[in-house]
């Protein structure tokens, strides 16, 4: 399968004063398009700068990174955000909701910067909440969203531009363990029905279980990059729940 992100000989390093940082050290790694990796390491690793630059939010010191064919290093500010825009969905561990809006309209949010009829924007909305099994709750503020549902609207967000890849960075992190199985379930799905390219970035083991590839960084460098042949399956992970526990099945 063709490779939707190519990464050569990538450096990144921030200066602490004088005295220079290397955070990035040479990496080099092709994702096809359609994967589903996860990218792992401790804190301090690489693997946030490294998504940052996937996400075009931020640019290496040196090396080449190719995002679907074209040449990222060369983009003004305009196009990278244009990028951002129509290629890449971005989900965070924080939900970066906006507090005293709606469901709908925090995800039409992306849809604003477009000259998109306001009609459009609502369709969109509804249908990239109904894709995560939020139907009905358009009209929720997050206040009255449980944390799970809240993350769902973030995602819906990321999806409302029909994007090719969506970035991850510890999405699970602010949610329960029904709840992040809940989540991963929504990922398999756009992944393997929708062909989405996921990257997921996590410092925890069972989530990475759920991915396809999983790519493991230490101290600025790909120290391990491995193939699952068997990642878990958050949807039958989540039927084999006691019932009781079961509050809010993803909808498929």
């Amino acid at each position: 399968m063709a490779a939707v992100i190519e990464i050569k000989d990538l450096v990144k390093d921030y200066a602490l004063g004088d005295v220079p940082v290397h955070v990035l050290k040479n990496i080099s790694l092709e994702i096809a398009r359609g994967d589903f990796v996860a990218i792992m390491g401790p804190s301090g690793s690489g693997k946030s700068t490294l998504m940052n630059i996937l996400g075009c939010l931020d640019k290496p010191t040196t090396g080449t990174y190719t995002l679907d064919g074209v040449s990222v290093g060369r983009l003004s500010r305009d196009e990278l955000a244009e990028i951002r825009n129509k290629k890449i969905g971005f989900v965070f561990q924080q939900f970066n909701l906006l507090a005293r809006t709606s469901a709908s309209e925090n995800v039409e949010l992306p849809l604003m910067y477009t000259d998109m009829a306001a009609a459009e924007r609502h369709d969109r909305a509804a249908k990239a909440l109904r894709a995560v099994g939020l139907a009905g709750r358009e009209a929720h503020q997050p206040s009255q969203l449980s944390g799970g549902q809240q993350q769902r609207v973030a995602i819906a967000r990321a999806l409302v531009n029909d994007p090719r890849i969506i970035l991850a960075d510890e999405p699970t992190g602010a949610v329960d363990s029904r709840t992040s199985i809940e989540i991963l379930a929504i990922f398999q799905r756009l992944n393997r029905e929708e062909g989405i390219t996921m990257i997921v970035v996590t410092h925890d083991p069972d989530v990475a279980a759920y991915a396809n590839r999983n790519i493991h960084f230490k101290d600025g460098k790909i120290r391990r990059d491995e193939v699952l042949a068997h990642p878990r399956d958050a949807q039958k992970d989540l039927e084999a729940l006691p019932a009781e526990a079961v509050a809010e099945l993803v909808v498929a």
